[in-house]
């Protein structure tokens, strides 16, 4: 996995140990995660710019940002990809229907003024 621009570089206690949050270099427009269940190395800064992952044996992953590097492992990596604008593209919003939208017009001009919202309140019982 290649990361291009600003990383964030998250580490907690727990599973993930590691989580590192920027945008691929396939798809430079898409959000990406890498949350790695190893602990971090105490060294790991907060913030990289243009990092490699690589995996090596035994489970062992490096992490490198320019001339410098950190291994983290044994343990697994599992990639997280924000694939909601193409599901948004794929399938858009249907229109709600005109009575609808009537409906929920009305309700909340009423909503807004206090005769209104006592009328609202007297209609649901």
């Amino acid at each position: 996995m290649v990361f291009v621009g600003a990383v964030s570089c998250t580490s907690r206690a727990g599973a993930p140990g590691v989580t590192l949050g920027g945008r691929s270099a396939c798809h430079p427009q898409q959000p990406v995660q890498l949350a790695f269940s190893a602990a971090a190395p105490p060294d790991l800064p907060a913030q990289l710019a243009d990092v490699a992952v690589e995996a090596l044996p035994g489970g062992i992953y490096r992490v490198a940002s320019g001339a410098r590097s950190w291994s983290l492992g044994p343990g697994t990596v599992h990639l997280h990809r924000d694939v909601g604008a193409a599901f948004y593209r794929a399938l858009p919003p249907r229109a709600a229907p005109w009575p609808r939208r009537l409906l929920w017009g009305a309700a909340l001009r009423l909503a807004g003024h206090r005769l209104g919202l006592a009328l609202l309140r007297a209609l649901r019982g």
